[in-house]
């Protein structure tokens, strides 16, 4: 039987990393440019391409990086790193304003694009990148696939990771909805619980990374 401890992990980092409740403002300036029939098309859209995205990480991402010559256990202590990168200023609430907020040309190419009623010009750009998934997001599925011994471990976190992109989806299609309703307060809450998950994640990411990069690097020095 498959472990499920470590696909949960994985959904928990990439949840927390994603943080829908915060990512509902990204999208609404592009969202609220459709109708609710292109709204429903946009996030049927994100999930598929989000679940490509995951499923590369995941079975071709690891055997990529060791043709590049790099090691797993580097990719873990990364992932651990940009989780701390993100989740501190998260939890300590002194976040700057997002770098993924939409910028003004991305609203404007938005607006062009519901005018002429075309969803599909805004769903890989600015959508799926940088809105949704990046560097970030594929260091944590190469570092749990790199933790992963068995092809049913494999298949558990290909499951995570497609409920993780069935979570993107459902925010692009509820995000005109929530906005009106969540308050900023209610925000900086989820936020700062969601800065304190990333963190607690990282530190294990990095408390498993680290002692495989000492041992790699003892191997090494002895051949």
């Amino acid at each position: 039987m498959p472990s499920f401890e470590n696909p949960l992990l994985m959904f928990l980092s990439l949840f927390a990393l994603y943080s829908p409740l915060a990512a509902v403002s990204s999208y609404f300036p592009i969202v609220s440019q459709f109708k609710p029939a292109e709204q429903v098309r946009l996030a049927l859209g994100l999930f598929t391409y989000v679940a490509i995205f995951a499923m590369v990480a995941l079975w071709v991402g690891e055997p990529l990086l060791e043709l590049l010559g790099l090691s797993t256990a580097a990719l873990t202590v990364t992932g651990g790193i940009a989780l701390l990168y993100v989740g501190v200023p998260l939890m300590r609430g002194v976040e700057d304003k997002p770098p993924d907020k939409p910028t003004d040309a991305d609203e404007s190419k938005a607006e062009k694009a519901a005018q002429s009623g075309s969803w599909r010009s805004v769903l890989f750009m600015p959508v799926t990148f940088p809105l949704t998934v990046g560097g970030t997001t594929f260091a944590i599925l190469v570092s749990f696939r790199a933790q992963a011994e068995r092809l049913l471990d494999v298949v558990a976190l290909s499951i995570a990771a497609l409920a993780y992109a069935a979570v993107t989806g459902l925010t692009v299609f509820i995000s005109g909805h929530i906005e009106r309703r969540v308050t900023p307060k209610t925000r900086t809450l989820l936020e700062r619980i969601a800065g304190i998950l990333l963190t607690a994640i990282a530190v294990s990411l990095l408390a498993s990374g680290a002692p495989q990069m000492v041992v790699e690097t003892l191997n090494t020095m002895k051949k």
